[in-house]
């Protein structure tokens, strides 16, 4: 990692608490994003077992809606990721590594 400063406001104005908040808000950021994908995994794969372990119809229609439903959790954690992501950048020079 080289030394270039990530960091794109006041230098002067900026104390270390300021740098360790950042920090804490694109990690949380990431966190998130985590936290749907892991939830889409769960959702698409239980939905595949249900349909597979059961037979009766209720239990087919159901998996099938969580099939449905668990791309939508990937698309609402990606979207929101890539908005606050973009915030960021406005107040801060992250990814210009």
């Amino acid at each position: 990692m080289n030394n270039k400063n990530y960091y794109n406001l006041n230098q002067k104005d900026m104390i270390l608490r300021d740098y360790l908040a950042a920090d804490r808000t694109v990690l949380a950021n990431e966190r998130t994003l985590l936290s749907y994908v892991r939830t889409f995994i769960a959702f698409i794969a239980s939905g595949i077992g249900i349909v597979k372990l059961f037979e009766q119809p209720y239990f087919i229609g159901i998996g099938t809606i969580m099939v449905v439903i668990s791309p939508i959790f990937l698309t609402v954690g990606l979207y929101r990721f890539f908005k606050m992501e973009g915030r960021l950048k406005k107040l801060y020079d992250w990814r210009d590594v």
